[in-house]
C-alpha cells in the first residue's frame, strides 16, 4: 500500500529551484557569447562559410 513521503522544506525546495534556474542562465549566457563570436567572426571553435550575394 503507497505511503505519504515526508513534506520537502521550503528552503531545500528554494535551493533546488534555484540551482536549476541558474544551469538555464549559465547555457543562455554560452549561447549568447557563442552566437555573438560567430556573429562578428572571432569564433576559433565553429567555421562559418561566408557567403557573398551577388546583386543582378
Amino acid at each position: 500500500m503507497a505511503v505519504p513521503k515526508k513534506r520537502t522544506s521550503i528552503s531545500k525546495k528554494r535551493i533546488r529551484k534555484n540551482f536549476w534556474k541558474r544551469k538555464g542562465y549559465c547555457a543562455s549566457l554560452k549561447a549568447f557569447s557563442l552566437g555573438r563570436s560567430l556573429s562578428t567572426g572571432n569564433s576559433k571553435s565553429f567555421f562559418v562559410r561566408q557567403t557573398n550575394k551577388i546583386k543582378k
